[in-house]
């Protein structure tokens, strides 16, 4: 498989997770009434955004390593919760799971061309 299939996967897995977070400290199934201030772990997902739009391959190698904690969060939260909030956590757990395999597969899929753009300069 080619490298702009996993950019597309990740970057459409990582907005949708951008949007699960705001929706469910937001609004589905916050911690408090009205709303929570873990909807700013949204907030820090916007930093990658870009990079991974862009296929910039040092972005997709930390946001392999950032994306650990989403998944350490969903698979925690959907142990401990229960109804809409649990369901919501397996959801955070599948798309972070779904971004890291796609971010490695494209740092796997681009190593190539890293190595010829070194040996050519």
């Amino acid at each position: 498989m080619n490298a702009r299939l996993y950019q597309n996967l990740t970057s459409a897995a990582l907005i949708a997770l951008i949007f699960l977070c705001l929706a469910w400290e937001g609004w589905l199934a916050p911690l408090r009434p009205g709303g929570s201030w873990l909807t700013l772990k949204a907030i820090v997902l916007l930093a990658p955004l870009f990079g991974i739009l862009r296929g910039k391959r040092y972005t997709y190698k930390w946001l392999s390593l950032l994306i650990q904690l989403y998944l350490l969060e969903g698979l925690t939260r959907a142990t401990s919760e229960h109804g809409l909030s649990q369901w919501l956590a397996v959801g955070e757990t599948v798309l972070a799971v779904l971004i890291f395999y796609s971010a490695v597969m494209f740092i796997r899929a681009t190593r190539n061309t890293e190595i010829k753009k070194t040996a050519s300069s």
